[in-house]
């Protein structure tokens, strides 16, 4: 499974949006069918930044479903198309 750690990318919301970008569609190319995106558990702001990220129409089509993992509030597993 693909893993994008976005600790070291959260310097702003144009960093976050093009890697998240890039890793789902480099996942979906390589036919990858679940990613681990990791925002971690802090405070849930950068967690809800990727869930609202991932609600975009545009971002929607790349993804059958994604969730917060019952077992780790700090990942969110996505299920590629």
């Amino acid at each position: 499974m693909l893993s994008l750690d976005l600790h070291p990318i959260f310097r702003s919301n144009r960093d976050l949006d093009t890697a998240l970008r890039t890793f789902l569609v480099r996942a979906a190319a390589s036919g990858e069918q679940t990613v681990e995106i990791v925002p971690g558990k802090g405070s849930g702001a950068l967690r809800q930044r990727v869930l609202t990220f991932l609600a975009q129409p545009h971002v929607r089509k790349l993804y059958r479903s994604a969730e917060v993992d019952a077992r780790n509030p700090g990942r969110v597993l996505v299920h590629l198309r």
